[in-house]
């Protein structure tokens, strides 16, 4: 099992460690983790906290993810891992041609194109169905009674609600972004740390989401005023879309890493990216976590997973190579053989052929859950269906409209998806979730936990607090501030060829939460130091 007392690590130590027996919620907004955290103490399960934390983030935390998004989840429930596929496709009626034709080059960041079925209300509704304790609408009580009580802003939120203001005023002048303004706006401005913000209509469709397990949604009132307001945006979405929208239990996929087995969500999602990666690191030996030679083979091995990743991953249907044949040792022997003494330019292999919100929770019992949900880039689309409080997502931007790659967009097909869940087990035995949110940080960020936890021996709170990078494109990385300069040195165009710069954006590296739980059943959890984070323990 990982070991629990190591130390904080050194120069990103902000707070320690947190141990509980009965119960433990982790996420990044305290609001929320007190939300889920209440629900066990009510005689929830994790599933119910898990619902309760999810549910309330959307409500203190839109900057990054709402009702209108999509969700992941990986459950540990009586002894055995269960997968979560709640991401939606795209309307039946858009194609990869209609797009192209209307001059498109790529699928939209904003506006209704890039909006997707979303999923999120289905995930809360499917895990209550079938692992929760408690009814919905006893699980969303905490996240309504925010949104028509209202709650101080917190401070990290803050500064990224007024971003995405000022981006919006100046992107958006189409009268249907109007709502988006008129939701998240408090006298013509972003709401202020500390300043109480509350959603009535956002309030009003929890309700209804707990009080029909999300029938309302798809298959109702909501439903029609979404696909109504959609295509009078100018989008494909009908409200068949949702209606025949149906989230899907799935296999986890893994690799084994030291002993350990790394669990991820299969593809749409791109957790394939960490387990490629971890097969790859899996061949040399790391001895220390701050060393040249450390940094520089994450970094190749990453570029390379990517590489394969960004080629491959698609909605699974449509996928030309098999998950399998991607996470073969044969293929990772060969992969490996292209991480030499300099950084350089990554491709992709030819295998054979045969803005989000992440929380974990606990409970004593044993159950277990890591789930992730998001609107995409922050607020997503940008589009607000009015007096719902629902804002819908743009993964439909993840999409290609290169007919030739696996990912192209069509009718009814699921786009290449950023938010993953992650899980580790040892011996067919539960150690716990993990997840770092943040676009196409996650994989890396997935990797770097489980490298601290596994190679460096770090306590979940020490390995949150560790400084991390992102490889970005080529052989640009970057990396955070605390990260120690002769690494830097060393690393860069001078040392190994890596095209290197500083990051004080502590946001740029995402935001991770992780849960552990030991031989005796002793719960130890970290929350992310570079946002609001919150670990409530019972």
């Amino acid at each position: 099992m990982p070991n629990f007392n190591s130390n904080h690590y050194p120069y990103a130590s902000r707070r320690s460690a947190v141990f509980a027996r009965r119960g433990m919620v982790a996420t990044s907004q305290p609001l929320a983790a007190q939300a889920g955290l209440q629900v066990l103490q009510a005689g929830g399960n994790a599933i119910d906290a898990a619902i309760a934390a999810a549910a309330a983030l959307t409500v203190v935390e839109p900057t990054a993810n709402g009702i209108g998004g999509d969700a992941f989840a990986l459950i540990w429930h009586q002894g055995k891992l269960h997968g979560l596929n709640a991401s939606g496709p795209a309307p039946m009626s858009i194609s990869q041609q209609a797009l192209s034709a209307a001059g498109h080059k790529s699928v939209p960041k904003y506006g209704a194109l890039p909006v997707t079925v979303p999923g999120t209300p289905s995930a809360w509704a499917a895990m209550a169905e079938r692992f929760g304790r408690l009814p919905l609408p006893r699980s969303m009580a905490g996240a309504i009674a925010l949104a028509e009580q209202g709650f101080p802003v917190s401070p990290m939120v803050a500064v990224a609600w007024e971003q995405a203001y000022k981006n919006f005023t100046r992107e958006f002048k189409e009268s249907y972004f109007a709502s988006w303004f008129d939701t998240f706006g408090i006298d013509g401005r972003a709401p202020r740390a500390g300043e109480i913000w509350k959603a009535p209509g956002h309030a009003a469709t929890l309700s209804s989401i707990a009080a029909d397990n999300a029938h309302s949604f798809y298959r109702g009132a909501l439903a029609e005023k979404t696909a109504a307001f959609i295509r009078a945006a100018g989008g494909y979405m009908e409200q068949s879309d949702l209606a025949n929208f149906r989230p899907q239990w799935v296999e986890p996929i893994r690799a084994n890493y030291r002993g350990y087995d790394v669990w991820e969500i299969p593809p749409n999602g791109h957790g394939l990216v960490a387990l490629l990666a971890l097969n790859l690191l899996k061949g040399f030996d790391f001895s220390e976590r701050d060393t040249v030679l450390t940094y520089h083979r994450q970094i190749e091995a990453i570029k390379l997973a990517y590489a394969d990743g960004l080629a491959h991953i698609a909605d699974q249907g449509h996928m030309r190579v098999s998950v399998e044949d991607m996470l073969s040792e044969a293929y990772a022997d060969e992969r490996r053989k292209l991480i030499g003494s300099h950084a350089r330019l990554p491709s992709a292999g030819e295998p054979s052929r045969g803005g989000t919100v992440y929380l974990c929770t606990a409970d004593e019992d044993g159950n277990m859950v890591s789930f992730i949900q998001s609107n995409y880039m922050g607020f997503g689309s940008g589009l607000v269906v009015p007096g719902t409080g629902i804002a819908l997502h743009n993964r439909g931007n993840n999409f290609t409209l290169d007919a030739d790659h696996p990912n192209c967009l069509a009718p009814g097909k699921r786009p290449y998806h950023t938010i993953i869940p992650g899980f580790l087990t040892r011996d067919g035995q539960a150690v716990g979730p993990f997840g770092v949110m943040g676009g196409f940080m996650q994989p890396q960020g997935h990797v770097q936990m489980v490298m601290n936890t596994v190679d460096f021996g770090l306590n979940p709170q020490a390995s949150l607090d560790a400084p991390r990078w992102e490889w970005e494109s080529g052989n640009k990385v970057s990396i955070e501030h605390a990260t120690a300069e002769h690494l830097f040195r060393a690393l860069g165009p001078a040392g190994l060829g890596h095209a290197l710069s500083w990051s004080g954006n502590q946001l740029g590296f995402g935001r991770g939460q992780i849960i552990w739980r030991d031989q005796h059943g002793v719960l130890c959890g970290g929350t992310e130091p570079r946002t609001d984070g919150c670990v409530a323990a019972w």
